[in-house]
């Protein structure tokens, strides 16, 4: 299931960027099928965060790109296929955390520092410090710990895939606030730090059991 994951998130992106005009829907229709089949796959347990997942997912969307208007997609809208690929990149997240050694998100944040502040002192991603700043945050909050480090990579390296193929753009001057932003920002993995951490609590609030995953990447 990972290899389908990763090959739908690396082939989807170059497909719906390379092939007008029928190659976003191709991949909107393969990504929802992906999801489909995962869910199906999935246990009992696990399908609740799957869900809580692509709800707060797609409310984010509209959020910030939409709403707040700190990316923009190259159609101007939101594709049909980025709530379910967010599910599918939680998904792949949760499978990657459990191996990673413990207190390892520790490292990952010591290591990012410097760079997101530099690129903040020269004026480059001065938004940097303040996502950076959630990404901490959700280290502090929750015990799942290397899954939001877990997160914060890997949503950084679809993001960096993503811009570089024109799927999206940030905006480089932040709305609102008067703050700069690259393309993408550094720290924009923060942002799906905190989509799983809501996906955590969501979880507790109603009682669900953590899937397996989630249990194996708590921090000691």
């Amino acid at each position: 299931m990972n290899a389908l994951i990763v090959a739908t998130i690396v082939l989807g992106l170059l497909v719906d960027q390379r092939w007008e005009p029928h190659g976003q829907w191709v991949v909107n229709l393969f990504a929802w099928a992906v999801l489909a089949l995962l869910l199906a796959r999935s246990e009992a347990a696990r399908r609740p965060a799957l869900l809580f997942c692509l709800l707060f997912a797609t409310a984010g969307e509209v959020f910030l790109s939409l709403v707040w208007g700190l990316y923009d997609y190259r159609q101007h809208n939101i594709p049909l296929f980025v709530p379910p690929g967010h599910v599918l990149l939680f998904f792949l997240g949760t499978q990657i955390a459990a191996r990673l050694p413990a207190r390892s998100e520790w490292w990952i944040a010591a290591l990012s520092a410097p760079v997101i502040v530099f690129f903040a002192w020269n004026g480059r991603d001065t938004l940097g410090p303040f996502l950076f700043g959630l990404f901490l945050a959700c280290l502090w909050l929750s015990p799942s710990r290397r899954l939001y480090a877990t997160m914060f990579l890997l949503a950084l390296a679809m993001e960096l895939y993503g811009t570089w193929l024109g799927n999206w753009r940030w905006a480089p001057d932040v709305p609102w606030f008067g703050l700069t932003a690259d393309n993408p920002p550094l720290a924009a993995g923060a942002f799906y730090c905190v989509l799983d951490l809501l996906v955590v609590m969501a979880g507790n609030k109603w009682g669900q059991t953590p899937p397996p995953e989630l249990a194996k990447v708590k921090s000691d």
